[in-house]
């Protein structure tokens, strides 16, 4: 007969071994991180850090101040690595990552036993003889024998925190760069604007002249005045929208105190030569797409939790209890002391419990991880597709702003002016059509602004990390005060 010594022996020696061996990168403190890293650093060619003790702390603040230290406005790459290193909710998806580790971890160590001791007997010095000394030591064999599928179960929640963490990592690079582009188009909406105010103050100021003189009657003279006043409070409104849109990027990048004294470009890059051909962009999104192996993961852990389910259906709690009984008898004032061993299995029987409630809710669980994972990867399809639409579309959009819009309304402005100096056309014809080309400005910066949001949008759709969508009617105000070039 086997000793119970033995039994929980070769029960728990060959797992013991095996945890030891699995569990050295969930106890890392940086459990995981390098992959996520790696990963993330593919797509944005910047550097994430996980930041636990205060020397880390520090180096990615020097890190930052480095960066906000150059003598230029904040380009849109250096933005995006400021926010990988500085934005605190990032930290916390980390801080996820290693909470999960610490799970599987636990996963892997050994089940602990109970032990127990105590006495029987009758409480009188007539019968001290007759009191017994018990020991038990009680370990549930049915956590051992699934201790493998549990271990597995964890490693999979595991492996789904990193990529997780690789979601939101690339989800703040997106965001700053957005961000960034938002801030730049509103500082130039601005400064558009503003030389639009230039030439309608120059119109009401002649109004006014020619309206003391008699040669303008008043309503002309009102209408003048108007546009002016107008121009003055969609000035006001747009500059509104460029601090409020640059506060975003701060938010973004995790900046307070000194720090938000940075400046931001006076307008967006001139648009590419041409486009980047993406035929193949549902393709890579379906091999890349990190929110889709997330929701593969949980198929996995929800099929292994689903085994898992239905190898205990019948079985609530099973239990080895081993232990020791000690007699003590006194005859003839001599002391006899007996101890044997006891082996004992406990388990609750299922009478009223077989199972079927909980392998009905995994089954449904099963169903429900199989076809989210479904229409996750009918949606992956779709946004990429409607990114590299949102992208080749608003660059044909932007380019007929710049090549034939604006060059058109700039030819009338010249026509206008010729025409003026000849004394054929008035002032007010002139002014009239300088405003109208700076219409057309505004529109062809907003046309930029849609199709570098476009631009800024592939790489999450391909990756991961969340895609804002850019209505070219929605006018986000953008770029600098003035032509000049310090920033904002």
């Amino acid at each position: 007969m086997i000793g119970l010594g033995k039994i929980v022996t070769v029960l728990v020696f060959p797992l013991i071994l095996s945890g030891c061996v699995t569990s050295a990168e969930y106890s890392s403190k940086q459990a995981g991180f390098a992959s996520v890293a790696d990963k993330t650093a593919m797509v944005t060619t910047k550097q994430t850090v996980w930041i636990q003790n205060q020397s880390q702390a520090r180096s990615a603040a020097a890190q930052v101040k480095s960066l906000l230290a150059q003598k230029k406005p904040l380009g849109v790459e250096t933005a995006v690595q400021i926010a990988l290193l500085n934005n605190k909710g990032l930290q916390a998806a980390y801080a996820d990552l290693g909470d999960s580790a610490a799970d599987a971890w636990q996963s892997t160590m050994s089940i602990n036993p109970t032990v127990s001791i105590g006495t029987t007997g009758i409480g009188t010095p007539e019968l001290e003889a007759f009191k017994t000394i018990e020991g038990m030591i009680t370990t549930n064999i049915l956590a051992l024998a699934t201790r493998n599928r549990d271990i597995a179960i964890a490693d999979t929640r595991f492996r789904q925190a990193q990529l997780t963490a690789a979601v939101k990592t690339l989800q703040v690079a997106a965001d700053a760069r957005r961000a960034w582009i938002g801030a730049v188009a509103a500082w130039e909406n601005v400064g558009q604007l503003q030389r639009a105010q230039t030439a309608a103050d120059a119109a009401s100021e002649l109004a006014e002249k020619l309206g003391e003189t008699g040669a303008m009657a008043k309503g002309a003279q009102a209408r003048e005045h108007v546009f002016v006043a107008e121009l003055a409070g969609e000035t006001a409104k747009a500059r509104l929208a460029a601090r409020l849109a640059k506060e975003e990027l701060t938010r973004l990048m995790g900046l307070w105190g000194s720090d938000l004294e940075y400046q931001v470009p006076n307008g967006l890059p001139p648009l590419p030569k041409s486009v980047v051909k993406r035929d193949t962009i549902e393709a890579e999104a379906l091999k890349n797409r990190i929110d889709l192996q997330v929701a593969k993961l949980e198929l996995e852990a929800t099929a292994r939790s689903y085994g898992l389910t239905e190898a205990t259906r019948y079985v609530t709690d099973l239990e080895i209890l081993t232990g020791f009984e000690t007699e003590r008898e006194i005859e003839d004032d001599e002391k006899k002391t007996e101890t044997t061993a006891q082996v004992e299995l406990e388990f609750a029987i299922p009478i009223f419990d077989t199972g079927k409630a909980r392998m009905r809710k995994a089954e449904l669980a099963y169903m429900r991880a199989a076809n989210l994972l479904a229409e996750k990867a009918v949606n992956v399809r779709s946004e990429a597709r409607s990114a590299y639409e949102a992208y080749r579309s608003n660059y044909d959009i932007a380019r007929h702003y710049r090549n034939s819009v604006v060059p058109l309304r700039t030819k009338v402005e010249e026509e206008s002016l010729l025409t003026y100096n000849g004394m054929i056309s008035n002032t007010f014809e002139l002014l009239t059509d300088t405003r109208d080309k700076i219409n057309s400005i505004l529109l062809s910066v907003n046309a930029k602004r849609d199709f570098w949001l476009a631009e800024a949008n592939l790489a999450p759709a391909i990756y991961g990390g969340g895609a804002a969508t850019a209505s070219a009617e929605t006018e986000v105000a953008a770029a600098s005060e003035g032509g000049g070039g310090g920033g904002h």
